[in-house]
């Protein structure tokens, strides 16, 4: 779990008035973190609009580049290795099984098994970078209301995120901050398992939110207090061909 591209949008007075009509008079910050979660997941499109998007495209930070079907589990990554080699990497993320290939070359045994574990891990990382949001109902998920925070004159509901033994790593510990004008999640922090005990978690913004199909994504990430810039490019939600995930040949552009 490691902190692994546009049509207009409606506006979010529904999900507000909705947010308003379940929680009453009272304030957002007063509601459980259940409710704040729910409301932000109808602002990015609702349970329909996320079981609705098959198809995932996009690059993390320049390094790698993946395709996903949700649907079926088939997946495929390619970027290079630290010494320069290129590697692609075809895969089946229910099974875990598939085929690998660094410079063109079909790879068996432990290099084979390294590359796909590689890949898992990247998919993991990357796509949590790109969706945490949208997973903050999966099981095994734990949120807690951490309070509310103001920010440069906006209000936020900021919910602490854990984990119940699920992930590759359910040390790590996210706070999300929720805009409350919006309810979209404009920025997070978090500390993985393996921070040292005087470590402060790390504070990234969230920007750039667009439509995609029937969800929001946002494709730039901005760490706060830092210089480092993180882009998830080429985001798309379009239909993938089945030759993406069946062949290592370079997938032609759209």
């Amino acid at each position: 779990m490691h902190p692994i591209s546009p049509r207009p949008f409606r506006p979010f007075v529904l999900a507000t008035l909705t947010a308003l009509t379940i929680l009453g008079a009272g304030p957002l910050a007063a509601a459980p973190p259940e409710q704040i979660v729910d409301r932000m997941l109808d602002a990015m499109g609702g349970k329909n609009g996320w079981e609705e998007t098959r198809f995932v495209h996009f690059t993390f930070a320049g390094r790698r580049s993946h395709w996903w079907d949700r649907y079926t589990g088939r997946y495929r990554v390619e970027g290079k290795m630290p010494d320069g080699k290129a590697y692609v990497v075809l895969q089946d993320l229910k099974t875990k099984k598939g085929t690998a290939y660094l410079e063109g070359e079909k790879q068996e045994g432990e290099p084979a098994a390294e590359l796909l574990e590689l890949s898992y891990g990247v998919w993991v990382n990357d796509t949590y970078w790109l969706l945490m949001p949208y997973k903050l109902r999966d099981p095994g998920v734990k949120l807690a209301t951490d309070g509310e925070v103001a920010i440069d004159g906006t209000t936020y509901d900021k919910i602490a995120v854990s984990f119940e033994q699920v992930g590759l790593t359910p040390g790590d510990h996210y706070w999300a901050f929720i805009n409350r004008q919006t309810g979209l999640m404009d920025r997070w922090a978090f500390l993985l398992e393996s921070a040292k005990p005087d470590d402060a978690p790390s504070v990234w913004l969230w920007q750039g939110w667009q439509r995609y199909g029937g969800i929001l994504l946002a494709p730039h990430r901005v760490q706060v207090g830092g210089e480092r810039k993180l882009e998830l490019g080429e985001l798309s939600v379009a239909p993938i061909a089945d030759a993406v995930f069946e062949s290592p040949a370079p997938v032609a552009a759209p």
